[in-house]
């Protein structure tokens, strides 16, 4: 077991302060957002209409297309209520939804065929288009201050998880045989041609996926019932995600997965999820560890957490590799209008026995938590289960700085290496953690240093 240290000594290695601070303006200064012309098309100007009922799928796709002939552009979507099904960017387009517009997405399965290249947990696969999709573009956005509304529940797309919560009951369809499936063809190293879903399968598809694109912003939008993950991004450089909200509460409903992605930033950007709010991916097993492509250099900032799992999780699809992450100017506040009106972690590290790769400088400063939450700094091995393996990932070189977590806990840090696997050079630094029913559990590591962290008033004992 790593030894929990106390005291002045020097903050060494972990990304301290201004090494943080550093590499967050490194990472600010390469994401732009890309530009477009002033051109603009509306989509009803290509025969959609906004009663909420009639199908605009085909004058959406007219007006990103000919936006995209053009040289680039604005594709408005004006005041009113506008059904559609799949929709797919194509670069230089801006999809810019006017303040009032509803794009109402459709709840049947046809609406997203056919299939295309995605990744479902970390596994590759061609399955359901995601509801807004591109594929190898470049400069492309969802922007505006309306509300794209995917409109799941628990009569659609919510009950393929296969659980009662969810609406799910016997004699239903669900995920599970499909999911083993995939995930035994990740496993075995089954051509991506041959791992083709959709149709007849009930893996539920992403919100938002850019895939293997460069030059993303996504920006002002509120989304709203996704089936799945919501934005979802997936070997893209170069990506910003601004002032979006996000109510996410179905299964799976994680706020922003970064999956195997360079140069991001998430800021100002308000969670309120069932499952983790920001959670960072680059792939599942021996499928992630195939693609090799890590998620590094993302900056999360000034965003507001009002619900979910982690609000900052890593993991646990990283067979790839995560690195230098750095999160800043957190807030988790109270919330008694929410089902769910906290997240359970701040800062959480997880990943299995199976994963391989690593975790590296990752660093979480500034954070105002008043809310409930239930291991605010953790890391962990064992997740869901987690046994049967020998490739547990490096994890070493975290932070955390001035934290004032106000609110309940059970354990204020808890840290769970593994014999094989310890986890390295942890860095505790300015922490407050006033109604903490457990003092901090340390296994398996080495280095770990605190300085100036109370719990309950007192230092760690």
């Amino acid at each position: 077991m790593g030894a929990l240290m106390a005291g002045g000594l020097p903050l060494l290695g972990a990304l301290p302060s201004a090494a943080a601070d550093d590499h967050a303006a490194g990472i600010a200064g390469r994401v732009r957002p890309p530009r477009f012309p002033d051109r603009w098309f509306r989509i009803d100007a290509y025969g959609a209409v906004g009663d909420g009922t009639t199908d605009c799928t085909r004058a959406v796709d007219a007006a990103i297309r000919a936006c995209h002939a053009a040289g680039g552009g604005h594709v408005l979507v004006p005041r009113g209520r506008w059904a559609t099904g799949a929709i797919h960017l194509l670069s230089r387009v801006d999809l810019h939804l006017e303040e009032g517009a509803t794009l109402l997405f459709s709840t049947d399965p046809a609406a997203y065929l056919p299939v295309v290249r995605t990744r479902w947990q970390g596994v590759e696969v061609y399955n359901y288009s995601p509801l807004i999709y591109a594929y190898r573009q470049r400069d492309i956005a969802v922007t505006g201050r309306g509300v794209l509304d995917a409109q799941g529940d628990n009569a659609h797309w919510w009950f393929w998880i296969g659980s009662g919560q969810y609406g799910w009951k016997s004699g239903m369809p669900n995920q599970r045989a499909d999911w083993a499936a995939l995930e035994q063809m990740g496993e075995e190293g089954t051509p991506l041609d041959q791992r083709v879903f959709g149709d007849g399968h009930y893996l539920r598809p992403s919100f938002i996926q850019p895939h293997s694109c460069e030059n993303v912003l996504i920006e002002g939008v509120t989304l709203r019932r996704s089936p799945m993950w919501n934005i979802h991004p997936v070997l893209c450089r170069n990506v910003m995600i601004r002032d979006v909200s996000i109510d996410g509460l179905g299964p799976n409903g994680d706020g922003c997965d970064p999956d195997s992605c360079q140069d991001v930033v998430i800021r100002g950007t308000t969670f309120a999820t069932h499952d983790d709010c920001i959670a960072i991916k680059s792939g599942r097993d021996q499928d992630g560890r195939r693609v090799g492509v890590p998620s590094k250099n993302i900056l999360i900032e000034d965003c507001e957490f009002r619900s979910g799992g982690g609000a900052v999780a890593v993991g646990s699809e990283m067979s790839a590799g995560v690195s230098d992450v750095v999160a800043r100017r957190l807030r988790m506040p109270f919330d008694a209008s929410l089902d769910e009106a906290s997240v359970q972690w701040i800062l959480s590290v997880k990943s299995t026995s199976t994963r391989g790769g690593y975790i590296r400088d990752v660093s979480v400063t500034d954070v105002s938590c008043p809310a409930w939450t239930y291991v605010p700094f953790e890391v962990t091995f064992t997740y869901q289960g987690g046994a049967g393996g020998d490739l547990y990932p490096d994890v070493s070189r975290l932070s955390a700085k001035n934290w004032s977590v106000s609110g309940q806990c059970d354990y204020p840090v808890r840290i769970r290496g593994v014999e094989t696997a310890p986890v390295h050079d942890v860095r505790l630094t300015n922490l407050r953690f006033d109604q903490a029913a457990n003092q901090p559990l340390i296994q398996n590591t080495n280095d770990v240093t605190t300085r100036r962290v109370l719990v309950n008033g007192a230092p760690p004992s």
